[in-house]
C-alpha cells in the first residue's frame, strides 16, 4: 500500500505525528478496530481526545468508515479505492463480517449489499449489514 505520508496529502490532510501513527495502524490491521483499539496501538503521546478527533477527521475525509458492531459499539476500517468509485463520495455498501472465533469484523469488500427498494417516503443514507460466523482463518 502506497505509503503513509503519500496517503495524507492525497486526502488533503495535514501531516501530524498522530494522523501518521494511526493511519499506520489501520494499514497495518486488515479488521476493523475500536477507539481503544486504536489507543492500544500507540504511543502514549496522544490523549484520548487527539485519538478521537483523529479518527472523526479521517472519517470526515473518507479515509476510513464506520462499522456498526452487533454488541452496539462502533468499529473502524481503512476504505479501499472502491469506498470512492472514482467520484469522491464515499460509498462503503459492503458487507462486514465478525467472527464468533476470534471477534475480528473484516470488510468484504467485493460482497455487495443487494439494491435495497424501501417503501415510498423512506430515503436511504447507508446501508450496513454484518454477518456473524467463522473466519476463514478461524475455519482450519
Amino acid at each position: 500500500m502506497r505509503e503513509v505520508k503519500s496517503i495524507l496529502k492525497d486526502y488533503k490532510l495535514r501531516q501530524t505525528d498522530c494522523r501518521e501513527e494511526i493511519l499506520d495502524v489501520f494499514i497495518n490491521k486488515h479488521h476493523a478496530l475500536a477507539h481503544a483499539d486504536v489507543e492500544s496501538q500507540l504511543t502514549e503521546r496522544f490523549d484520548r481526545v487527539t485519538v478521537y478527533r483523529t479518527l472523526k477527521t479521517f472519517l470526515d475525509k473518507g479515509l476510513i468508515h464506520k462499522v456498526l458492531d452487533n454488541e452496539g459499539g462502533v468499529k473502524y476500517a481503512l476504505c479501499k479505492d472502491n469506498c470512492h468509485a472514482g467520484d469522491h463520495l464515499h460509498h462503503h455498501d459492503h458487507v462486514h463480517f465478525k467472527c464468533t472465533t476470534c471477534g475480528l469484523t473484516t470488510c468484504l469488500d467485493h460482497v455487495i449489499i443487494p439494491n435495497i427498494i424501501l417503501p415510498e417516503g423512506y430515503q436511504r443514507v447507508e446501508t450496513n449489514l454484518l454477518m456473524q460466523g467463522v473466519c476463514k482463518t478461524c475455519s482450519f
